[in-house]
């Protein structure tokens, strides 16, 4: 397992609150959030299955599990939820104000399949087993574009080898940014891991988003300020016997 004081001196994600909820919104989130919000038991060298976080939505209804870092608002995480009512969906989100927006959609859909943690992705990622999730999605992170803030970055060696680590082989990794200098980290980065193929091969593929992968409105202010986006998929290769 990694090192908590390393993770904890170097969060890969910004402030916590925003601007106040709305009474409606707030009422909301300290109804629901409960039955939604993961917490991590206390015995730091055990690991589990993802299941465990759904066993009051019967986990026997979810053949696979995927795995959102940084949800935004939570567009996307609750299209893929429910698009794929049968996968259980766990979102990394620190922000209180966009885990406020994703219980919103889960309240008005009715979702039943997904889970909040509500800090640093990384603990999550460290507490769980090796090949346990079938897709995983990192889009827009923050591209933290000083220089001396590059260490925050969330694509980097460490998190690369820690998604190799619990997603399944032949499992999808998609990330997504509208930053020219990230784009060409992250390629920079996964390119040179022997865990990860990438599938994209030219820009038909990776200035499109393709079939199940929903727009949001992060998007499409970024295309209205004249910043195009990136989508790219890469494929977790077969672990060697």
């Amino acid at each position: 397992m990694r090192n908590l004081e390393n993770i904890q001196s170097s969060r890969i994600y910004g402030r916590r609150h925003g601007k106040p909820l709305k009474p409606a919104s707030q009422e909301r989130l300290d109804r629901l959030l409960p039955d939604l919000e993961i917490i991590l038991p206390e015995a730091e060298e055990e690991r589990f299955h993802p299941s465990v976080f759904f066993d009051n939505a019967g986990k026997s209804n979810f053949g696979s599990y995927a795995l959102e870092i940084g949800f935004g608002k939570g567009e996307h995480l609750a299209w893929q939820a429910r698009a794929n009512p049968e996968r259980g969906f766990i979102g990394c989100e620190p922000f209180i104000n966009g885990v406020s927006g994703l219980v919103d959609k889960v309240a008005e859909a009715g979702l039943e399949n997904i889970r909040v943690y509500m800090d640093d992705a990384r603990l999550l990622m460290d507490r769980l087993e090796e090949g346990c999730l079938d897709q995983a999605y990192i889009l827009f992170p923050d591209p933290w574009p000083k220089s001396r803030h590059h260490k925050r970055r969330v694509v980097n060696d460490g998190n690369i080898r820690e998604l190799a680590r619990i997603l399944k082989d032949g499992a999808r990794l998609h990330i997504a940014t509208d930053h020219r200098g990230y784009c060409r980290w992250i390629l920079s980065h996964m390119l040179a891991s022997p865990d990860f193929v990438w599938l994209d091969r030219g820009p038909g593929d990776w200035h499109e988003r393709g079939e199940g992968w929903p727009p949001t409105r992060y998007e499409t202010k970024a295309l209205e300020q004249g910043r195009r986006s990136t989508y790219l998929r890469f494929e977790r290769r077969p672990r060697k016997a």
